[in-house]
């Protein structure tokens, strides 16, 4: 079966702006042991999986990362 990529229009009320990632400044979320990378651009948290740097990001606010990073913490997600 071929792979194939399609584009999926914003949720409603999605209120984040298109990115431009392609100058961001990548940083291993975990001292460069782990598969997730971040980065700070124009005020919001990108991530992204560090072995497949061309697959979409997750973009977070402060406050949903904040959230997200309590939750890992306290065990929510499995971040290996």
């Amino acid at each position: 079966m071929a792979e194939t990529t399609t584009q999926q229009k914003p949720l409603a009320g999605w209120d984040k702006p298109e990115l431009d990632l392609s100058e961001a400044e990548w940083q291993s979320s975990s001292r460069g042991l782990g598969d997730v990378q971040i980065a700070f651009v124009e005020g919001f948290i990108a991530m992204r999986n560090s072995d497949r740097p061309e697959s979409p990001s997750l973009i977070f606010t402060p406050a949903e990362w904040g959230a997200f990073v309590s939750g890992a913490r306290e065990g929510d997600f499995d971040l290996t």
